[in-house]
């Protein structure tokens, strides 16, 4: 090149000698200059100063370079483009590399290049068909699939093609057939399929074979007639050794061959041919037989890939139980090594061999050594030691385990905390051999990560203490050794005084355990805890006094006294606990009768112990070609559902659970119970048992991390749907898009819905459901798209376009372009709010499946009341802020007609569900209502937002709204939305002439400060 190039060359050397980045920069941009006028002036004076093919060739080269280094090339591309069509060889090549280089799929100046890079690829030039070939395959895209597919297609199936031509065109239509799974027409295509694997050359035969790999994922019945050939090029490779020297690898016959080969045979069912399924096991036993761990680890690594796909073939084939033991050994042995990348592999598989029923007791006698790698410094190699031991216990080693974990639980990171405390929790609660064992592992659990401890966990030892008698004794004396140590886990001191205050005075005839004693302890902790269990304490001290006999006055005092402080509190639940507790424990033996023992729970069965059934009891159904879809990497989060009767999940997969989406009627239920200390929260049932694709939208979210993890399809459940909230004129619908496939329920409806709750279903057809999670801090908002295939077939083309609004930023990440069959893809969705606004962004979704196209525009729930945080404020703050705005933009009033006939305390909850905060006493009038709520922003961070409503008793179809804030658009647009939320339809009869509400009442805007209440 130097020779022929010498401008490129010393281009080159030129931007090797920087001594810096702006160095180069600069030389970089005086290239682009010189290029850019070249190019420029040839079309000006084509005939004057026209470049010669080897100066057009030379400057292609040198944008490529500069792209290469990473600048930004955005002319010149009809340059390469129309070497393409060059007559000879170093043009074409050129243009042909550079143009797959530069341009992606969707550019405008491929259109142009179709016919030429037809003609080379019909042509009898091979030189010419591999670049096109070679160029097609880099760049896809739909346009050259649907006109070139067909002409690949023969190419592909000639006898009188050269195998490399073959090889390229295998390749190219693999890469056209993922990007339009309608190029290859299934009824033409099978047989010659089965004809390719027949082929004498590993190279052709290695591309048809991903070819096949990728054919079968989408449809496998198609091609039964392959599954024999399949078998008859494992027994070339593995048994016969029929292999030329160069595609043999350190003594492996192409092993990638042999891999793409055993992964088409896991997309078939079981295969039943006697003869055709003996020839298989015959080559996998001679691959099992034949592997070991090596030193050199590049025949490891081949090795090993072979035996690992020819594990996940046994598993799918449901082999006997001898080779199943046999698999098992030989994991067994590498889970003992001391190279990491094999152990890893080791315990991966052997925890995917608990699918199989008859291998769990071989696997328990490599106990020891998991046990050992949950020791690992590698957390790869931890993490799957842990889903191995959880997946392997059972009743015979479930103390064991459960302690192991217990004691690695104080050294483990904080990232696997969650995850241990979890499993730990599943498998005490599911193989405890008695409950007071049970009632020991839970208090452990609490008190060594108790920041890793979800309250159902702690909900459900409640539970059982609470329905078992014998057990109360037992439990309190427990929580009050913990409750004496200096440093607690919140955690513990809600459980601790939950047990103390109910089953206290079971204690009384031991030392240390007088009713005064048991106080004290927990009074200790009160100072130091959250309002929630501030809640808690206060009950307790309540059932203290109630079960104290005779009553202590000195103890009796000293409750009342942390009563009355806590009558004024500003948490509501706390002022009313307190207030109710004193007036009760003044009315003597009455308090026995008011605050009796919590009565029992109803027997139901736990949210964890459901989960770890559903795990375990699917086994011959699952697949290892279903794990792999599960494995698929991407941006979204991809959860396929493997359709078992029972909806269970593989053993591996519990690593992020979240409870409270399991069982929604117990949980909600049970919360509720405990945490109310016997108010009883009212579920609907049929919410609670409602079944839904979406079931882990009401598990927990964090704002600054992507969405907790998978769950399979017949777990979701409790996803229920609000009622609709009104009609907003700012949140008009769409207009529908017209589909041939029409939606279940209304969409517009379900938007209503969401904008008023964080998670449900935005929406749904016979073919896919789209439910949305979310949730906001401050002027941050995380919401996930959940994309649900309700069918056995995949959904391809998958598109998702965010068109958001000027004052939000949004990013949501790449979606896949095809959902497995009954699969679940999560999709985050960041955002940020610049400034107040009622416009909303829209999600431009659309997918294919079979001949049906559908494109939906949903609008999405980022609303300005989800940047809204209710703020009480006390009158002190109220009046001197509410005095220092001035009239109109920053504080506006309007008479609002037509309004939804509310009462006063549905139009309270109507603002509370907007994240308004109801200030109650503040406004002398009995009929008006006054709220603040702090508004975020990524401008103004926060704002502090006052409103009034006046109503009028006799006519509740029209009030006055009055909005204040320190910013005028704030203001405008608060008031809008509240106005939307307060119509629901215009009254057919226009309202009377005069009345109390005209803006000539005592409360003019124009003057705020003659405010006769507020003023």
């Amino acid at each position: 090149m130097a020779s022929t190039m010498r401008g490129l060359s010393v281009f080159i050397s030129d931007i090797r000698n920087c001594q810096n980045k702006e160095q180069e920069r600069l030389r970089v941009d005086k290239e682009l200059g010189h290029v850019r006028t070249r190019f420029k002036n040839e079309k000006v004076f084509p005939k004057k100063q026209g470049l010669t093919p080897y100066e057009k060739k030379k400057y292609v080269w040198k944008m490529l370079y500069i792209y290469m280094l990473g600048y930004d090339v955005d002319f010149g591309h009809m340059e390469a483009v129309s070497l393409i069509s060059a007559p000879k060889y170093p043009e074409k090549q050129v243009g042909y590399i550079v143009t797959s280089c530069l341009l992606n799929e969707n550019h405008d100046f491929l259109r142009m290049v179709v016919n030429t890079v037809r003609n080379d690829i019909v042509g009898r030039n091979e030189t010419f068909q591999c670049l096109a070939l070679t160029m097609v395959g880099n760049i896809g895209g739909r346009e050259f699939a649907e006109s070139l597919a067909p002409d690949v297609q023969k190419l592909l199936v000639s006898s009188s093609c050269r195998p490399l031509v073959r090889k390229k065109a295998a390749l190219c239509l693999l890469r056209l057939f993922r990007k339009n799974p309608d190029v290859v027409n299934i009824d033409g295509w099978s047989d010659r399929m089965a004809q390719l694997l027949d082929e004498r050359d590993l190279g052709v035969l290695t591309s048809a074979m991903s070819l096949l790999v990728s054919l079968v994922s989408n449809n496998a019945d198609a091609y039964w007639n392959c599954v024999p050939k399949c078998v008859k090029v494992l027994e070339r490779l593995a048994r016969n050794h029929d292999v030329p020297q160069e595609y043999t690898y350190y003594g492996i016959p192409s092993p990638w061959l042999q891999v793409k080969t055993m992964r088409a045979l896991q997309y078939f069912p079981t295969i039943e041919d006697p003869n055709t399924r003996r020839s298989l096991f015959e080559v996998l036993q001679r691959i099992l037989m034949g592997t070991d761990v090596v030193k050199n680890v590049n025949k490891n690594n081949a090795s090993h890939a072979v035996l690992f796909e020819a594990l996940a073939l046994v598993m799918h084939l449901d082999a006997e139980k001898e080779m199943m033991s046999q698999c098992v050994a030989l994991l067994g042995k590498f889970i003992s090594v001391r190279e990491p990348n094999i152990r890893y592999l080791g315990l991966e598989n052997m925890t995917r061999m608990l699918m199989v029923t008859d291998v769990q007791d071989v696997i328990k006698r490599h106990q020891a050594q998991i046990i050992t790698s949950l020791k690992d410094p590698d957390i790869s190699i931890r993490r799957r030691s842990l889903d191995l031991l959880y997946g392997m216990c059972d009743i015979t080693n479930a103390k064991d385990i459960v302690e192991e974990l217990l004691q690695y639980l104080s050294t483990a990171e904080f990232a696997m905390r969650e995850e241990l405390a979890l499993k730990a929790a599943i498998l005490a609660e599911k193989f405890a051999p008695d409950l007071s064992w049970y009632v020991d592992v839970i208090l452990q659990l609490i008190d060594k990560a108790g920041d890793f401890v979800s309250d159902d966990i702690w909900y459900r030892v409640v539970q059982f203490v609470t329905n078992n008698e014998d057990l109360q004794p037992y439990a309190a004396a427990k929580a009050r050794v913990y409750l004496d140590k200096p440093a607690l886990h919140e955690t513990m001191v809600k459980v601790g005084a939950y047990l103390l205050g109910e089953y206290g005075h079971l204690l009384a005839r031991r030392p240390g355990c007088s009713p005064k004693e048991l106080f004290t302890v927990i009074n200790e902790k009160l100072p130091t805890v959250s309002p929630p269990t501030v809640a808690i304490l206060l009950s307790s001290y309540a059932k203290m006094l109630m079960h104290t006999h005779p009553p202590d006055p000195e103890l009796q005092d000293q409750i009342w006294a942390i009563f009355r402080k806590y009558e004024g509190y500003i948490d509501v639940e706390i002022q009313q606990r307190a207030v109710e507790y004193f007036a009760l424990s003044r009315k003597g033996a009455a308090l026995m009768d008011v605050l009796a023992e919590m009565p029992k729970f109803p027997e139901r069965q736990s949210a964890l112990l459901r989960k770890a059934e559903d795990i375990e009891a699917d086994t011959a159904e699952q697949s290892a070609t279903r794990l792999r879809n599960q494995q698929q990497t991407s941006n979204a989060l991809v959860v396929t559902d493997q359709i078992p009767a029972n909806g269970s999940l593989p053993v591996g997969q519990l690593s992020l659970v979240r409870m409270p989406s399991q069982n929604m009627e117990a949980s909600s239920l049970d919360q509720g119970k405990v945490q109310g200390y016997g108010a009883v929260k009212k579920v609907d049932p049929e919410s609670a048992s409602s079944s839904d694709l979406l079931g882990d939208l009401l598990s927990p979210l964090a704002i600054e991390g992507p969405p907790s993890g998978p769950t399979t399809l017949e777990q979701s459940q409790g996803l229920e749907t609000s009622p609709t909230s009104p009609g907003a004129l700012a949140l008009a619908p769409l207009s529908d898009q017209p589909n041939s496939i029409e939606s279940i329920g209304n969409i517009s409806e379900r938007f209503s819905a969401l904008c008023l709750k964080d998670s449900g279903v935005l929406y749904e057809d016979p073919h896919i459901q789209i439910g949305v999670k979310a949730e906001w801090k401050a002027h941050h908002g995380r919401l996930v798209l959940f994309l649900g295939n309700k069918n056995t077939s995949p959904l391809v083309s998958v598109q998702a376009l965010i068109l958001p609004p000027r004052h939000l930023k949004m990013e949501l990440s790449s979606v896949p372009e095809t959902i497995p069959p009954r699969a679940q893809v999560q999709c985050p969705l960041d955002i940020v709010n610049l400034q107040a606004s009622r416009d909303v962004p829209v999600l431009d979704f659309g997918y294919k499946f079979g001949s049906a196209v559908v494109n939906v525009k949903l609008r999405l729930p980022a609303v300005l009341n989800k940047f809204l945080q209710p703020l009480p404020v006390s009158a002190e703050e109220f009046f001197p802020y509410w005095k220092s705005i001035p009239g109109p933009p920053m504080k506006l009033q309007e008479v609002v007609r037509g309004v939804k006939p509310l009462s006063l305390p549905e139009m309270a909850n109507l603002f509370t569900s907007l994240h308004l905060a109801i200030s109650q006493g503040l406004d002398l009038n009995p009929n008006n209502l006054v709220a603040s709520t702090s508004f975020f922003s990524e401008n103004c961070r926060a704002m502090l937002c006052l409103i009034r409503v006046e109503t009028d008793p006799a006519d509740r179809s029209q009030l006055r709204l009055t909005v204040a804030s320190g910013d005028p658009i704030l203001t405008f647009e608060l008031k809008e939305l509240l106005k939307e939320y307060l119509i629901s339809i215009p009254a057919a009869t226009p309202a009377p002439a005069a009345h109390p509400l005209q803006p000539q009442s005592p409360l003019p805007s124009s003057a705020p400060n003659d405010d006769p209440v507020l003023g």
